[in-house]
């Protein structure tokens, strides 16, 4: 299935399958699973409230090919914001826990333009990570990713900061919340060109703001990202990062904890 279908089989029966060509080693892709429970939390809400911000802590790993299932509650729904608890379950077991704030517009006098978009080079030029069975993780086949600022993983060169152009292979039918969610996961940790050998890492929680009104995207649009490292030591990595339109306009904000293992 590609991630519209899994979508669709979510909204429809309350629980999905993950294939194996969206594992990442012997787990889900974490960021395919944070959106389809985003997306069932974004249908008990009262319309007219986008997702302003959303924690997820990943409490084990999603087995592909086995289905688990999707569920979302509303805490409280207030007359502005809707706080709501989603979670994804298998073989009887928590496997995400996200908390998230949907509100809607207010008026206020304070507006303060975003910050400015980095500098990159164009799509054209940035070079692509690809696919290669057994070294890049499995969804890397439904992602394309074109590698615009820091070193490649596993590189040793280090560096503060990691990231590029990305967008889904297949163009998506619409370019959601759910799809910008997916996206923003796919990079690798950005402590990872520090070392020299393959080493495993886990993301252990995930802080996502989506910034409303969000611009507006087309199905096929290049999303650039990028993160930098604020501190990292004792097997754990502590990153932000932001999401931008190819015209410069402010998407997203992501900040996240990593654990890795070497």
């Amino acid at each position: 299935m590609n991630f519209d279908e899994m979508i669709n089989e979510v909204v429809k029966n309350g629980e999905v399958t993950i294939p194996s060509n969206w594992a990442q080693g012997r787990a889900s892709f974490g960021g395919v699973v944070a959106a389809l429970v985003f997306d069932r939390m974004a249908h008990v809400v009262t319309p007219g409230r986008p997702m302003r911000s959303m924690q997820v802590s990943f409490v084990g790993p999603v087995t592909p090919d086995e289905p688990a299932t999707v569920e979302a509650e509303i805490l409280r729904e207030g007359k502005a914001v809707s706080q709501v608890m989603g979670r994804i379950v298998q073989n009887g077991e928590p496997k995400l826990v996200a908390l998230a704030s949907f509100g809607g517009d207010r008026d206020s006098e304070v507006e303060v333009d975003a910050l400015p978009a980095p500098e990159a080079k164009p799509v054209s030029q940035c070079k692509g990570l690809d696919y290669v069975e057994g070294v890049t993780p499995e969804f890397i086949q439904q992602i394309e990713m074109r590698w615009a600022f820091g070193n490649l993983p596993f590189s040793g060169k280090g560096g503060r900061e990691l990231g590029g152009w990305m967008q889904f292979r297949k163009t998506p039918e619409t370019f959601s919340d759910a799809h910008i969610i997916a996206l923003v996961d796919a990079w690798p940790p950005a402590v990872l060109p520090y070392v020299k050998q393959r080493v495993k890492t886990s993301s252990l929680s995930w802080a996502l703001d989506i910034v409303h009104p969000r611009p507006f995207l087309e199905p096929g649009d290049w999303l650039l990202y990028k993160a930098k490292i604020d501190k990292a030591g004792t097997g754990y990595g502590h990153t932000q990062a932001g999401i931008w339109t190819s015209r410069g306009e402010l998407v997203a904000l992501s900040r996240q904890t990593v654990t890795v293992f070497g």
